[in-house]
């Protein structure tokens, strides 16, 4: 790679004797550095912009160290801006190139909640590290994911974003998704910087409504919201954003409880924070900051090192550090964060981009389009199949409905650099050399997810009956998912339901494919559908994903990340809640079925709805596959263990069928009596297991008694002793179960 001006007089810095707060050469560094700058260049520093202005005006700002970063850069232009940086500036400090790569760059994957059906660390891993190669072949060194918010309210549409409702499976993909974008270290031209984000609790948006308060209280904050950050934070994280929402009244980015003593000294957290795009200005219209002087005193204080495009920081800083309302020490400090993470990214040694040779470059290499394909099979979710998958060679299709061939849709939200005329959408891959000899009739029947124009369902029904099978493909478009895509009806929409009763109606078999941003709320279609397969917009490759499927080529092994509610009423309605005093029954009794005068105390007192019961349509974990699994011989190595021990857990997993599979087994937990009332279930396990036909295998899972461990009323983290239940099963309702009591 070519290098910048400023490497060549590292040396000089290093030789200039400043003060040092650091023993590393790393901080030698940066502390040389930061002794040359001037307090304009520090709060530069600190300033990002989008590419929304006129190159001449933005490069002046450059040279006149007035940006630390820049995000939304034409690729093409990158080289010449980090070059006005290096070359023109007075001290030459490289920028930092930030871009939405949430799922994918060019390549794109599923979306995270489809990723985060797979439940398969080393994919997500895999599928991350591929979207970094592309990325910083581009020159992109920043990439604003994962989003670790827990989500359980599937109206907000940036459930899509998310990993799902459990802290546990998001902690352990969240923690894989740093690694993959990060690599092996993150000067290597295979890596970027990741940004964990939101911090914190904005999955919890009142109502389901983006950008909405949040009220979680510290206990829970602590034991549900924090714990998969912390645990990005472990896995190395080099920058962390802060969240729209105010919570309890404080917005997050000027939460200094959350900024300085949960993230700093709590978890020693050496990166930078930024702010959403912003978020910092918007604590004047959330009524925490008088105006935009204020804003900026409140979020330096609070502890966010980098403003994105509200530039309060520049406009205000200067002026605020004279006054001494924002201490010196507090810019140096966040400076300092901002170039150890630019020092780390190596830019200082290698700002620029390289050219890449002729038929060298990974975008949509064959490597990565095998990669996104493994990501859409394993990502997809078998509901429900009444016989009628894996498909026949030999039959007949009719293939219905505006999903089938939606490239741009099945890209799914955040998708800027994804190219529609690359995916291959399911129409698409029957047109393909692989699945070129399936004969098949194609009739849309509606043209767009939303449209309500039911004149060519006659046509449908016709193709329909020229058929063996139908496969309608329904869903969501792109738009409905997503930041500011939030829904209070989650019903399909437009005329699909009614679509898929028409087809259902000429008596063929029916599959039902869903490809959505969101857990939908289908309960009313089950009847209409033989079998469903639901996919998370599946990405480039989602179309021959979905027909590998369909064909059996590859058995589905996908899980539920989040629960399916009956209806939208339901909502919050997640599997580790806790239990109430009068927890309900199995019954559910029709409203049209209760008699007319009938007592008060009839129906029973228990907590439950009248019209929809206690239960989910679908719970988390949930999965099904063209395998059948018997669990069986569920192990304890210890039934009295103590708060220091390691649990050894075991169980046989019998494939019962003819049909190779992969079993996801999953270890629950439940905490029977605490100082504070426990989660009917926690998860803390689960392994993916591929079973030979007729096969056993043993799963093991090891669980030290320390990951029992919750935030009590004195917000100490403490295994608290007593009795335990325990489940190892292919979902959370289901499975072996056991017990211990931890002992003192």
């Amino acid at each position: 790679m070519k290098k910048g001006l400023l490497a060549l007089g590292i040396a000089a810095l290093l030789a200039t004797g400043c003060k040092q707060t650091g023993n590393t050469e790393e901080d030698r560094f940066i502390e040389s550095l930061l002794s040359q700058m001037t307090l304009e260049e520090k709060i530069g520093q600190m300033n990002q912009l989008s590419f929304d202005q006129p190159l001449d005006s933005i490069k002046a700002k450059i040279r006149a160290g007035e940006i630390g970063s820049m995000l939304n850069i034409d690729p093409t232009l990158i080289n010449e801006i980090q070059k006005t940086a290096v070359e023109e500036s007075r001290l030459g400090i490289p920028l930092i190139i930030g871009r939405d790569i949430i799922h994918g760059y060019k390549t794109v994957l599923p979306i995270p909640l489809g990723l985060a059906a797979s439940f398969d660390p080393q994919l997500v891993e895999a599928g991350t590290h591929m979207a970094a190669t592309e990325a910083r072949e581009e020159g992109i060194t920043w990439t604003f994911a994962p989003m670790l918010d827990i989500s359980r309210d599937a109206r907000w549409g940036r459930i899509a974003e998310s990993l799902g409702e459990d802290s546990y499976l998001s902690g352990e993909l969240g923690a894989a998704m740093v690694r993959g974008f990060q690599g092996k270290q993150l000067s290597d031209n295979d890596a970027i910087a990741a940004c964990v984000k939101h911090f914190v609790g904005y999955g919890a948006a009142e109502g389901g409504r983006d950008y909405n308060s949040t009220y979680i209280p510290e206990m829970l904050l602590r034991n549900v919201y924090l714990p998969p950050f912390q645990k990005a934070i472990e896995a190395g994280a080099a920058t962390l954003m802060t969240s729209f929402n105010d919570n309890n009244g404080v917005p997050a980015s000027g939460n200094d409880f959350l900024l300085r003593t949960v993230l700093r000294n709590e978890w020693n957290f050496d990166g930078f924070v930024v702010s959403d795009w912003c978020s910092m200005s918007e604590m004047i219209p959330h009524g925490f900051a008088a105006d935009r002087k204020d804003v900026a005193r409140i979020s330096a204080n609070a502890g966010v090192d980098m403003e994105m495009v509200s530039q309060t920081y520049i406009d205000h800083l200067p002026e605020l550090v004279t006054e001494k309302k924002v201490p010196i020490e507090t810019i140096d400090e966040a400076v300092r964060n901002i170039l150890r993470i630019k020092y780390r990214l190596g830019l200082f040694e290698n700002p620029y981009v390289d050219d890449v040779e002729e038929g060298m470059s990974t975008i949509y290499s064959d490597e990565h389009l095998q990669t996104a394909r493994r990501a859409a099979v394993e990502s997809a979710v078998l509901l429900k199949n009444n016989g009628v998958l894996p498909l026949k060679p030999g039959q007949t299709l009719a293939i219905i409905g505006p999903m089938a061939n939606a490239p741009h849709d099945q890209l799914g939200t955040w998708s800027f650099d994804g190219d529609k005329n690359r995916t291959v959408t399911p129409l698409k891959a029957l047109q393909s050399e692989e699945y070129k000899q399936v004969k098949y009739l194609y009739e849309a029947g509606l043209d767009y997810s939303r449209d309500t124009d039911t004149r060519n369902f006659e046509r449908v029904k016709s193709a329909v009956r020229r058929a063996d099978v139908a496969l309608v493909f329904v869903g969501e478009e792109a738009i409905l998912s997503g930041e500011a895509h939030s829904l209070s009806n989650i019903n399909l929409i437009g005329a699909q339901s009614e679509l898929l009763k028409a087809v259902k109606s000429t008596g063929k078999p029916v599959v039902m494919v869903v490809i959505a941003g969101r857990p939908l709320t289908i309960e009313r279609d089950l009847p209409y559908a033989d079998a469903i397969l639901y996919n998370f917009h599946p990405g480039t490759m989602g179309g021959l994903a979905i027909l590998d499927l369909l064909y059996g080529k590859e058995n589905p092994s996908g899980k539920l990340p989040v629960t399916f509610v009956r209806e939208v009423g339901q909502i919050p309605m997640y599997y580790n809640h806790n239990n109430t005093g009068r927890p309900a029954h199995n019954q559910i009794i029709p409203l049209k079925d209760i008699p007319l005068e009938a007592p008060q105390t009839s129906l029973g007192n228990t907590s439950f709805y009248l019209d929809s019961g206690k239960d989910p349509l679908f719970v988390f974990g949930y999965g099904l596959s063209y395998s059948t699994f018997e669990y069986t011989d569920l192990n304890l190595s210890n039934h009295e263990p103590k708060a220091g021990d390691t649990l050894t857990v075991t169980a046989t997993i019998k494939n019962t069928s003819r049909v190779d599979g992969t079993e996801v087994a999953q270890l629950y937990v439940r905490d029977l009596v605490g100082s504070i009332t426990r989660p009917v279930k926690e998860l803390k396990g689960f392994q993916r297991l591929f079973i030979k036909a007729g096969e056993s295998q043993t799963v093991t899972f090891e669980l030290p008694i320390s990951e029992l461990a919750f935030y009590g009323r004195d917000l100490q983290k403490r295994v608290e002793a007593g009795q335990f239940d325990l489940w190892v099963g292919p979902n959370s309702a289901e499975g072996l179960k056991g017990s211990f009591t931890v002992t003192e």
